[in-house]
């Protein structure tokens, strides 16, 4: 029994749009699953897909203004790269963002519905990762986090320390999730989150279950009667497990 992490998952008050600007800043295609949806995913892919984590943009009526605990990294492959990917995304409707990281070489912006991602100065680690670099979720306690996410995923732990934690589908192919540790705690529900799914011949019920029995706990964030199910993590980052659509 294991999960895999599919999705970012993104809420809008315009899905539309917001997943027009996802697909031009990765390269990727559009479609949707339902009314209100918008996947932004690899043109030509089969979901779900190690190697490129997708983008799930969802339509609600007034999403919440809060500090974001789960962003996206965008991997560069040189100085030239960043500064070109920088310029695209600024014409695309992107925003430059202070977050407080003072004089670093990467760079912070925010798409046009206000959500922080970074563009990565190139770095070896990634290389290799396709357009997204890393997920980064903020957190109290790396290790912590791992741990549970180690055991709730089949996915491979490469680092950890009191600082960082970092993971990688363990067929070593497309981006990496990351918990870094940061001040402040979480005080309303977020606009990101991950989303993650069972394989095919695994039972969703005793996928949830076991994510119980390793400290996740139940969510109520308004879905309603919907077919996947909403927990938190540890340090109470909502997630969905999905069923394969």
């Amino acid at each position: 029994m294991a999960l895999r992490l599919v999705n970012v998952n993104l809420k809008a008050r315009d899905e539309s749009t917001l997943g027009r600007f996802w697909a031009e800043a990765l390269g990727w295609g559009i479609s949707s699953e339902g009314p209100g949806v918008t996947n932004v995913e690899p043109v030509g892919g089969t979901w779900p897909d190690p190697s490129a984590i997708c983008v799930d943009i969802v339509k609600v009526p007034d999403p919440e203004t809060v500090r974001y605990r789960v962003h996206i990294d965008l991997a560069t492959t040189s100085v030239a790269h960043q500064a070109e990917l920088v310029g695209r995304l600024k014409d695309l409707g992107a925003t430059p963002a202070d977050v407080g990281q003072g004089d670093v070489p990467w760079t912070v912006l925010a798409d046009p519905e206000g959500n922080v991602f970074c563009v990565l100065e190139p770095r070896e680690i990634y290389q290799d990762t396709g357009p997204v670099a890393a997920l980064v979720v903020d957190c109290a306690d790396p290790r912590a986090m791992a741990r549970f996410w180690d055991e709730a995923m089949d996915w491979t732990l490469h680092e950890v320390t009191d600082d960082h934690a970092r993971m990688r589908s363990s067929k070593g192919v497309g981006p990496y999730l990351e918990f870094i540790r940061t001040s402040g705690t979480r005080t309303a529900v977020s606009r990101a989150h991950l989303d993650v799914a069972p394989y095919a011949d695994d039972d969703k019920a005793a996928e949830v279950a076991r994510l119980r029995a390793l400290g996740a706990t139940d969510a109520d964030v308004g879905q309603g009667d919907v077919p996947w199910t909403c927990l938190a993590d540890p340090e109470g980052n909502d997630f969905c497990v999905l069923s394969l659509r």
